[in-house]
């Protein structure tokens, strides 16, 4: 017979935007048209220099294992682009390398959290999160992030959850954010790291979009006074450098954690593929002007999907500070179809056209607090982002469809009212 899984693996989900994927996969292979905007992917190829080095490390057989906290060189490179980038002063004994940024959430919890330690998530978030602090059975604690604050942390709620929690362990910091695209500022960041300093409390400061900052410049809260020992921020290549299919990042914090990190790596995945760090560090080093043009042209693509979106009525979108991804309010148009905003969603992929649909996702994938709103990444072409917002106008105009579809999947009918203001 098959053994029962255990509690925790029955509670572990998809991402959604992974299951939308692979639903838009399907209608694709069968001849629909979609406009794949649901995926937090680059539509760039991977920058020249990590290529080729990349391709030169395979020739070379350099395909065995290696260090598990990563290569020295590698770890060299990575010290000095923060220090080059965000004006710290960390040496190669303060980076730990990975694979991607994501599996540090899962380190960080194995290195601070006990069962029934709280965490604080500001929320919408990352959907990661929940599985990886549930494995260590330790407590979430929202911090619901506002439009109306452009999407900023509540340092209110930072004071509540240290005072009041029977056993505050953990804050997770998002900046810029996914899915909102809200920035944290230095001046959130200063207050944070004044109100964590000298308490047993650890951030876990996740910042895969820090060179998508489209107004000022990127902050971490690494560079505030004693911030190493209490921090880990994690950083990947996927963004910046086109390179989310390498699975390349590294970790940033004092030496005691990246001691420990290793260790933890060492025990679940014994090291990073010396050729993917070798392409890392030709990306640091040689590849940061063909990052920066990237860069600007994601910027034009955020700018021209939200006023796009911004055209539609009933559709209220915030110009993001970060990330390539723009998080409209749908409240209004959701209330009157009387459809929750993942139907809606869905509704755009599968019901409101046969031959044609858009893939993106219903805020609801990052949690309740993303109820009343979508997201939509900006990976594809600017005539394809275009064609995306003419569509999304014509689909909610289209009531009989949005009636049809609904009937068939009474899951996506709205309960109550989403609130218009928040």
């Amino acid at each position: 017979m098959q053994p029962r899984f255990s509690n925790f693996a029955n509670s572990v989900e998809f991402e959604g935007a992974f299951d939308v994927l692979a639903t838009a996969r399907k209608l694709k292979a069968v001849g629909k048209d979609v406009i794949e905007l649901e995926i937090g992917d680059s539509p760039f190829p991977t920058s020249p220099a990590a290529a080729k080095a990349g391709i030169r490390a395979i020739e070379e057989d350099l395909c065995h294992y290696g260090p598990a906290v990563g290569l020295p060189e590698f770890r060299q490179a990575a010290s000095e682009y923060v220090n080059r980038e965000y004006g710290l002063e960390t040496t190669a004994d303060n980076i730990v390398a990975g694979h991607g940024g994501k599996p540090f959430e899962q380190f960080f919890c194995e290195a601070f959290l006990n069962p029934d330690d709280g965490v604080l998530v500001f929320s919408p978030h990352f959907p990661t999160y929940d599985p990886n602090i549930a494995r260590r059975g330790a407590r979430i604690v929202l911090s619901p992030l506002r439009q109306v604050r452009d999407f900023r942390p509540n340092l209110d709620d930072v004071r509540d959850f240290l005072s009041n929690d029977p056993q505050p362990k953990a804050i997770f910091l998002n900046s810029p954010h996914n899915p909102t695209g809200g920035v944290a500022l230095e001046e959130d960041l200063v207050e944070l790291a004044e109100l964590v300093r000298g308490r047993d409390v650890a951030v876990f400061s996740d910042e895969p979009y820090d060179r998508m900052v489209w107004h000022g410049r990127h902050h971490t809260i690494l560079s505030q006074p004693g911030m190493i020992d209490q921090c880990v921020a994690a950083y990947t290549f996927s963004k910046s450098f086109s390179m989310s299919g390498w699975r390349i990042g590294f970790a940033v914090s004092s030496r005691a954690v990246i001691d420990i990190f290793a260790k933890l790596v060492n025990s679940s995945l014994s090291c990073v593929p010396p050729f993917a760090q070798l392409a890392g560090i030709a990306a640091l080093n040689h590849d940061i002007a063909e990052r920066d043009r990237q860069m600007d042209l994601f910027r034009g693509k955020v700018h021209l999907l939200v006023d796009g979106l911004n055209e539609i009525e009933g559709i209220r979108c915030l110009r993001p500070g970060g990330t390539f991804y723009a998080f409209p309010s749908v409240a209004p148009v959701c209330n009157r179809f009387q459809i929750t905003s993942h139907g809606l969603a869905m509704y755009l992929l599968e019901g409101a056209d046969d031959r044609k649909g858009v893939a993106c996702l219903g805020g609801e994938c990052f949690g309740q607090a993303g109820r009343g709103f979508v997201r939509f990444s900006c990976a594809e072409s600017d005539a394809r982002l275009s064609e995306a917002i003419e569509f999304f106008a014509g689909a909610i105009q289209r009531e009989e469809r949005i009636v049809d579809y609904l009937a068939g999947r009474p899951q996506f009918r709205l309960g109550e009212p989403y609130d218009e203001e928040k």
